[in-house]
């Protein structure tokens, strides 16, 4: 794959940055009380989140993987 360094990078800062801000967030929705329910039990509210912050990490990691492939080729 060949991709010039500046775009690489781009992709490695976007990976890290997705990486650093989603745990943090994810603590603030665990925190939140309309994550659980009066029995402890975790709500649709905690239950999108979990998604969405895993799903975003994911692609997260897969963007900095791609700008760190795009560096070494």
């Amino acid at each position: 794959m060949e991709l010039p360094g500046a775009l690489a990078a781009v992709l490695i800062v976007a990976g890290v940055w997705s990486l650093a801000v989603w745990p943090q967030f994810l603590r603030r929705v665990m925190k939140d009380p309309r994550a659980r329910d009066a029995g402890g039990k975790a709500t649709r509210f905690l239950t999108v989140h979990v998604v969405l912050v895993s799903i975003s990490m994911l692609l997260g990691a897969a963007t900095a993987a791609i700008g760190i492939a795009g560096l070494l080729s």
